[in-house]
């Protein structure tokens, strides 16, 4: 008899053939039309800055980051949308804006891929590029005109994606489905203690880990600290914390519920500050976790792609466990997480940056990874092959404000759709905020799971 690891894998490989594109050969440039130039390496779009052309955080229609499409001859051009007759172009070794009727204006482009492109001065060897990195700093910001390679490979991103409409329950995969996930769903002042007492007037939640998932809440951001108790969850450290609930008390909630619903699926995220053998005897502390683990690592999925979420269901396997430690101070230590079935979430997600400003200030929406500065690159827009990793959308403040989580919530649909869905060429798998119950965040994730972005 197949195990339900070998079931789910066979189906991830099913699944990988019907949500792949027919054909992945490289297509030709595309049609004419506004687009977003977004850098392979970085992730980040090419913006007219007074004149110079600067990879900038993705920022929807803001920031002068859309560029219109069309061809001139043999060769295209792209136009600003935002000042009619300036085209991305070039002088001398740098990026610059130009009149669209220059021959500096002009580019010749070339696919590489199923979905990349090279921009090429025609009769040249000079491609747009992003700048070699200097050491110990990011990517520089302005854009140059150099050697083909890594750095000068570019998505062209549709500002307005044509999408498709949701398969039936029976066909959509697991990264088709977008969850709503509640930010530090511990810090919410129902089931414990979570913070030291001024902090404490701020929750992130107002509703207990029961009541989340009878809400339909299914994703769960946890923060872990150690005590000599296990893996305790807190917010920055335990101390002076009164009746901090432990991590295996919050999973115990969350596998009887999924013991219950059958037909459910839920995903912890760990902000994990714990020693590994402290968390994998926590978890051995919950009865029936084992039955319910979902395993990504065990069932082909970076091979393959996700599983169909009817695969899951019917495999059981239905609680995915997702730690923000780093892998490398784990096998220094001699024991990986991924061992016990917890993955490493840098491995198997996107995620971008976490705050979109204070509790009562303006907002920041532009929404570019989490994980880009001087050490890493992981960029929203990162694929391997079948191998696509989920979307984690964060959508909330420094300060939980209650009206300012009303009004942020209000706007979460849009924000995803114009703002973080471009930017990651991706829809987004969990919609993470603060305050859930206030705003509109059950319509947005009701129309995010309307339709697949292509």
């Amino acid at each position: 008899m197949r195990t339900p690891h070998a079931l789910l894998a066979t189906a991830a490989a099913l699944a990988a053939t019907v949500t792949a594109p027919a054909a992945q050969a490289a297509a030709a440039a595309p049609a004419p039309g506004a687009y977003y130039v977004q850098s392979a390496t970085t992730g980040l779009n090419a913006a007219d800055r007074s004149g110079a052309v600067e990879q900038r955080r993705p920022k929807g229609n803001e920031d002068r980051q859309q560029w219109t499409l069309r061809a001139s001859g043999s060769s295209y051009v792209l136009e600003s949308t935002d000042t009619a007759g300036s085209c991305l172009g070039r002088s001398g070794t740098q990026a610059r804006t130009v009149g669209c009727a220059s021959a500096d204006a002009l580019w010749e482009i070339t696919p590489t891929d199923a979905d990349r492109y090279t921009l090429k001065a025609p009769g040249t060897d000079r491609y747009l590029t992003v700048a070699a990195k200097p050491s110990g700093a990011n990517y520089p910001d302005q854009l140059a005109v150099g050697s083909s390679g890594d750095l000068a490979a570019w998505y062209l991103t549709p500002v307005g994606a044509v999408t498709r409409p949701m398969p039936p329950a029976d066909r959509r995969t697991l990264d088709q489905v977008t969850f709503l996930t509640a930010h530090n769903a511990y810090a919410n002042g129902v089931d414990g203690g979570f913070a030291p007492p001024f902090v404490n007037l701020f929750p992130n939640q107002a509703r207990g880990i029961e009541r989340q998932l009878a809400d339909g809440v299914r994703g769960f951001m946890l923060d872990i600290h150690q005590t000599p108790d296990g893996a305790i969850l807190c917010h920055n450290s335990c101390t002076l914390v009164s009746k901090p609930v432990a991590l295996w008390v919050d999973l115990q909630r969350m596998v009887d519920f999924l013991k219950a619903h059958p037909d459910q699926i839920a995903t912890v995220f760990l902000e994990d500050y714990v020693d590994p053998g402290v968390l994998r005897a926590e978890l051995a502390r919950v009865n029936g976790l084992s039955d319910v683990l979902y395993r990504p690592d065990r069932t082909g999925v970076r091979q393959n792609g996700w599983p169909r979420t009817a695969d899951m269901i019917a495999a059981g396997q239905r609680l995915l466990i997702f730690t923000d430690h780093s892998r490398a101070a784990d096998e220094s230590a001699g024991l990986t997480r991924d061992s016990f079935g917890v993955m490493y979430q840098r491995e198997w997600t996107v995620e971008n940056y976490w705050s979109m400003g204070s509790g009562a200030s303006a907002s920041d929406w532009s929404c570019y990874s989490r994980w880009y500065d001087a050490g890493t690159n992981i960029p929203l827009t990162r694929t391997e092959g079948a191998f696509r990793p989920l979307f984690v959308m964060n959508h909330f403040r420094d300060t939980t404000v209650t009206a300012t989580a009303t009004t942020d919530n209000t706007k979460l649909a849009d924000r995803a759709r114009r703002f973080c869905q471009p930017a990651a060429r991706a829809k987004p798998t969990f919609l993470a905020v603060d305050r859930y119950d206030l705003g509109d965040t059950a319509s947005a994730v009701s129309d995010l799971n309307s339709y697949v972005y292509p």
